[in-house]
């Protein structure tokens, strides 16, 4: 089973569509519709439909998102991108030992400290490029 799409509470709409829209692009999503109105803006990955859904609600800054990054250098980017923004690093890019040798990812907290993660599962001679 896939999953649909993932809604992110937020308490900003218009500041966190901009800070998504930054620390995404890296990794190929695009805002694909912004409903004003009704504060949301929903992202994914261009010709797909939308996957991650942002709400303005009181929720914000509950939630733990992790995301698949097609390689090493989308991570690094994804992670430039989201301290440009402001986002504040819980883990530099790099090697995850704690989920294995081969989890390369970074995380950030977005600006209502909701946890994002890109990671890219590498091959055993990518991991040691990389390191």
């Amino acid at each position: 089973m896939e999953i649909d799409h993932l809604t992110v509470p937020v308490s900003d709409y218009e500041r966190s569509k901009r800070f998504y829209a930054e620390v995404l692009e890296p990794l190929g999503f695009a805002i694909l519709l912004d409903w004003h109105d009704k504060r949301r803006a929903y992202l994914g990955v261009p010709p797909a439909t939308s996957s991650l859904w942002l709400v303005e609600s009181h929720l914000a800054g509950t939630l733990e998102i992790a995301l698949a990054a097609p390689n090493t250098d989308a991570v690094n980017a994804f992670h430039a991108a989201a301290t440009a923004a402001g986002a504040r690093t819980l883990h530099e890019p790099g090697i995850s030992p704690e989920h294995s040798s081969r989890y390369y990812a970074a995380r950030v907290l977005d600006p209502d400290g909701n946890s994002i993660e890109a990671v890219h599962r590498t091959a055993a001679t990518e991991t040691r490029a990389a390191a």
